[in-house]
């Protein structure tokens, strides 16, 4: 156990930058019975991600152990029980939540396990709140341990929402050549209609075009708008979601300045936006944007929520059960949200504003017409 009398830790710099200038990052472990200690474990044993900042690992200190020996890591934190870490000035602590205790080989959902994640992100919450992070990093929690827990809200882009009292907050995901943007997230499918709306596609459209600009630089971030039926509808035979509700929030978003095109069918968007002149995709609902993010970067994809005060990234993948405990989850999406993270927390915003349309010009540009294809 590697444990010390205060809060300040470790030695790893990077040869070309001071540790005090090294953003802080919050990394909260997730469900203790699934794989995030062990993808935390692993990333941070790599030196190279190590070296990117400061971190705090929210978490259980038996369950890190475990999983770094399983792996034959050599552990790279130091301990602290968790009511006395109240900064972090170099390398990594473990910020130890010894109360909590889930049974060893669990492998189940769990209100032992749900109780424990909450309060892993609900302090590292707090931290960012107060200023003592500069970012989190969230491990994979499994929604019906929180459910179990008495938690009511879905996961964790929810709970931060809540949190921050942002009302409205946007599931974005960064993943080999794509970026994408999701109008609704963790919604049933059969409940969707109940609360698709203008307002919701046109602030995932907003929030996606800011992003872009904010912080990864584009100028002018082209955005391929995806439908919401087969065919984007196909003028009305199939739905009319395209003409009722997408199409006018694309030419809300083209009057502020946004280059918004759309709506597109689902089974091309992503298409046009891997080899036309298109930034990102908006799409409509969860599995629409998620299944090319993960065909195309199932280890490597980020979750970023859009809207925050603060900067949240995440893995893209769940607890994995079934491989949890095993020493067979592979780390690449949490090295990716460490390393997303700590560069977007490391520099100023990129400024490149908007510059407004007319209305009327808004309105002469049209939105292309999908493509028909025969079946």
């Amino acid at each position: 156990m590697n444990t010390r009398p205060d809060h300040t830790t470790g030695n790893d710099h990077h040869p070309d930058q001071p540790a005090a200038s090294k953003p802080r990052i919050a990394i909260t472990m997730g469900d203790p019975t699934g794989i995030g200690a062990e993808v935390i474990a692993k990333a941070l044993a790599d030196p190279t991600v190590r070296s990117l900042g400061r971190f705090i690992i929210y978490g259980m200190e038996e369950t890190l152990d475990v999983a770094a020996g399983l792996a034959e890591l050599e552990t790279c934190w130091y301990r602290c029980p968790h009511d006395r870490v109240r900064s972090i000035n170099s390398g990594v602590v473990l910020a130890d939540y010894d109360e909590y205790s889930v049974p060893p080989g669990m492998r189940s959902p769990s209100s032992e396990g749900g109780a424990a994640s909450l309060r892993f992100v609900e302090d590292a919450m707090r931290a960012a709140g107060e200023g003592v992070v500069d970012a989190i990093v969230t491990g994979p929690i499994h929604k019906t341990s929180w459910k179990l827990a008495g938690c009511r809200l879905p996961g964790h882009t929810e709970l931060l929402g809540q949190h921050f009292n942002r009302k409205q907050v946007t599931m974005m995901f960064a993943g080999g050549p794509l970026k994408v943007a999701l109008a609704s997230a963790h919604v049933g499918l059969f409940d969707l209609r109940n609360g698709f709306t203008i307002g919701r596609v046109f602030h995932t459209i907003d929030a996606f075009d800011e992003a872009l600009r904010r912080y990864w630089g584009i100028r002018e971030p082209r955005i391929a708008v995806a439908g919401l039926n087969p065919h984007a509808g196909e003028g009305g035979r199939f739905g009319d979601e395209e003409s009722r509700i997408i199409e006018p929030a694309i030419t809300m978003a083209r009057e502020l300045g946004i280059l918004a095109d759309g709506p597109f069918p689902g089974d091309t968007v992503f298409h046009k936006a891997l080899h036309g002149p298109f930034d990102g995709v908006v799409a409509m609902y969860h599995d629409q944007g998620l299944i090319p993010v993960k065909l195309l970067a199932f280890d490597s994809a980020v979750n970023v929520t859009l809207g925050l005060p603060i900067i949240r990234t995440s893995v893209d993948h769940g607890t994995a059960l079934d491989i949890a405990g095993r020493n067979k989850a592979n780390p690449g999406s949490m090295k990716s949200a460490i390393k997303l993270a700590c560069e977007l927390a490391s520099r100023p915003p990129f400024d490149c504003p908007r510059i407004p349309l007319k209305i009327s010009e808004a309105a002469a540009t049209p939105a292309p017409q999908p493509e028909h294809r025969p079946q």
